[in-house]
Formats: structure tokens, sequence, C-alpha cells
């Protein structure tokens, strides 16, 4: 299974070491592939071999005039070939079109990123009819390489990210049944997932994973996660 970690604009980089060196003691003795995305300025070269540090996000770009971004140079320095793309507070808050997403994925691609690209609907359409879910869904995918050999898809329902909200699970495991016929991609589930509901989350037929955000943020917490993934791969 896939454990990842999105700790968004929180920790300073003092404060991701520490949380790197107490996951550790997690993911050390873990089956699972985990994976962290630090805010950018966090990012340094963890001495970690049992974890994969992550960017956010980047531009497509060696390096430039983009005020602001970071290029594949920064992250060379610190090795990172994991990249996360298409969150929904990139679309939704910060604006980023599906093409300029297109953009990104192909660049990262040519340099042989993993890459984890999230899709999600908003909740007036979720509420409109599954097909208007699945359109608007689809969507996002257009441009994509879906049989890229490195891609990982998350399922992020925008509506459940950080409200508390999650959805039936029912309604996970039908969703993440039609995005299997999209890509056969791994596929994690993403939106309010806690120490609470992780275990369900993951026994969830076509769930390979999650991607966790505020709950995340707790190593005790992230690492529980990581148990609960092993636990349940001892009993496939």
């Amino acid at each position: 299974m896939i454990i990842a970690a999105n700790l968004k604009t929180n920790l300073t980089r003092s404060a991701t070491h520490s949380y790197i060196q107490e996951l550790q003691k997690f993911a050390d003795v873990s089956s699972s592939d985990v994976l962290v995305f630090p805010a950018m300025t966090s990012l340094d070269n963890f001495q970690t071999k049992s974890i994969t540090i992550g960017a956010q996000n980047a531009y497509p770009t060696q390096n430039g005039a983009f005020t602001g971004e970071t290029g594949l140079e920064q992250l060379d320095e610190f090795g990172i070939k994991t990249i996360l793309i298409g969150h929904s507070e990139r679309r939704h808050i910060l604006g980023e079109s599906q093409e300029f997403l297109v953009q990104k994925f192909n660049y990262f691609k040519e340099k042989g990123f993993k890459i984890v690209f999230c899709v999600g609907e908003p909740k007036e359409i979720r509420e409109a009819s599954k097909q208007t879910m699945l359109t608007y869904i689809k969507k996002q995918y257009e441009g994509i390489d879906t049989n890229y050999e490195n891609l990982i898809v998350a399922y992020e329902p925008v509506w459940a990210i950080g409200t508390g909200l999650t959805p039936t699970l029912e309604d996970i495991e039908d969703m993440h049944a039609e995005l299997k016929k999209i890509s056969a991609a791994p596929l994690l589930y993403g939106g309010s997932v806690k120490v609470n509901n992780a275990k369900d989350v993951l026994s969830v037929k076509n769930v390979d994973g999650i991607l966790v955000g505020s709950a995340a943020l707790y190593a005790e917490h992230f690492g529980k996660m990581i148990q609960y993934a092993d636990e349940l791969d001892k009993t496939k």
C-alpha cells in the first residue's frame, strides 16, 4: 500500500526534520510505501531510506525568471523525484487550469518523476448526479498519460478536504471502481482521513492507499495509519 502525507503549509524545516525522524520508527519496519510532502521551504536532504520525500508543487522549468516558484534545479539539490500535481487547493484556490496541470505533468513525466495526480469533485457536482460527477472528474484526466509507469492517482472529493466530512465506504468503493476503469495506476483516497477511519478506508476494494492532510501532521497518528496498512496487507 501507499501511505502519503501532505503537510501543506505547516511545520518549519527544523520541525519537519523532527517529524521525519519520529516517523522513521514506523516506516523502517513497514512494507508500505511511505511518502511525505513537506512545505516547500522545509525541503532538505533528509537522511532516510524508508520514506520518500516529495514536492507539493513545482514550476515546469529547470530554472529561470519565475518569481516565487520552485524549479527542477531546486528539487535536484535535495534529490527529489516525486511530486504532487493537481491537488484541489492548487486547482480551486490557486486557479491552476487543466492545461497548466498537463504542462506540469508532461514536464515531470519526461524527467522520470513519480507523480501523484489528484482528481476530485466539489459538493455541487457530487449532488447533481453520479453521471455529472463522473463527467467532471474524467475531464481532469484529459491530456494526462494514464498509463505512465510512475503515476499514482489520488481521488479526493473537494467537499471532504479539511471539513471532517467523509463519503461512505460504499461511495468510496463505487468511485474507486469507476476510476480504475480510467487508469490501472495505484489509486489513493484522500479527504478527511483520520486515525479513527483510516483502517476502514484502507480496507475498501480498489483503495491502494491514502493521501492524508491535517491528520498527518502528528507523526504518531500518521504512523498508526502506516501500521493499519501493514496489518491489512498481512491479512490479504
